[in-house]
């Protein structure tokens, strides 16, 4: 628990490529069966993942052919800078601010490698200053968009009056594989998108919402649930069958454990805002959570429209929330690799 910050925008971009989840499933078909003879009996996630469309850095095509990892690498280099700055520029022109007025930018994506970082790619376009404090993370997955918002509230916390802006872009298609696949690999073929989000938080700050707290928690020996493998052509998905029953089984206690330590309780929470991992994983949340089946609706519209996109998609969904009517307590909640369950609170001002 710390300082209220608030919540002065908040933006969501998404990469020009359309890709409909029936276009998807006959290219993949098409390009995996000789490969994977079980892909058949896989296809049915295709349409029982609740995704009925994605957006993609790349036209289809584009994914039908082996990629190295130099070629994936500029790939996610040219679209998470243009995704940074769309989304970035929205955020800060809703916060009514320039790039010359950041203090702090948090950066972060898991999805590919730059260094510089996608900020500094950006610095330029977006017209920082030269001594704005840079803060790229790497390595949370889909937890990332709400650890991340956690960890700039706190920087924002620590730093009053500081402008602290917050992007979240993540390419999840250039993990697409043609090579050494296995059942994971075709379950993130069915689920998986492109998209970027932005924040502009500051503490004192009168904004849509405050972030009051911010908690995580990880499982001992959960190594194997989710993450990437390293591999000679690039990034392969690491993606337990067993996530679903293990947010049933397990998320509940954690949540409670988290909020605690914050100034709302489990039972105060008025919406959970949750990371719409797959249509089973909301199934298992909604049940761990005692959320009333169906009351996540606006995930299930963002994975409708959206597919799964990793780190942004929990951010897609409280924008959404937000768009409609921003509760007086809710909890942005999102699990990732680790295994790691992060929340961060949020309060309406009194």
């Amino acid at each position: 628990m710390f300082q209220p910050v608030a919540l002065l925008s908040l933006s969501t971009a998404s990469p020009p490529f359309r890709l409909l989840q029936t276009e998807v499933q006959a290219a993949a078909r098409k390009v995996l069966l000789e490969s994977f003879p079980s892909f058949d009996r896989l296809a049915p996630v295709f349409t029982t993942s609740g995704i009925r469309e994605r957006q993609a850095v790349r036209p289809i095509g584009w994914y039908q052919r082996s990629r190295g990892w130099e070629e994936r690498a500029q790939t996610y280099l040219e679209g998470g800078v243009s995704l940074f700055v769309d989304c970035a520029a929205k955020a800060l022109d809703e916060a009514g601010l320039k790039g010359s007025q950041v203090d702090i930018i948090v950066t972060v994506s898991s999805t590919g490698i730059a260094t510089p970082s996608l900020e500094a790619q950006a610095m330029a376009k977006m017209g920082f200053r030269s001594d704005v404090t840079r803060v790229p993370v790497f390595g949370l997955g889909c937890a990332g968009g709400v650890s991340g918002l956690g960890l700039a509230a706190r920087l924002a916390a620590a730093t009053p009056g500081a402008i602290v802006l917050l992007v979240v872009v993540e390419l999840c298609t250039l993990a697409f594989r043609t090579d050494d696949l296995t059942k994971a690999d075709i379950v993130a073929t069915a689920l998986f998108g492109d998209g970027a989000a932005a924040c502009v938080l500051k503490a004192g700050g009168t904004g849509f919402t405050n972030v009051t707290a911010s908690a995580q928690h990880t499982w001992p020996d959960t190594l194997d649930i989710m993450g990437w493998r390293v591999e000679a052509t690039g990034l392969g998905v690491i993606f337990a069958r067993s996530i679903p029953e293990f947010v049933q089984g397990s998320l509940r206690e954690a949540m409670v454990s988290m909020l605690q330590r914050g100034p709302v309780a489990f039972d105060d929470v008025t919406r959970f805002i949750c990371h719409p991992g797959g249509a089973k994983v909301i199934e298992a949340l909604e049940r761990a959570l005692s959320i009333d089946q169906g009351r996540l609706d606006h995930e299930r519209d963002v994975l409708s429209d959206h597919g799964n996109m990793s780190a942004p998609t929990a951010l897609f969904v409280l924008d959404r929330v937000r768009r409609h009517a921003m509760p007086d307590r809710s909890v942005l909640a999102a699990l990732g690799p680790g295994f790691t369950a992060s929340t961060v609170t949020l309060q309406l001002a009194a």
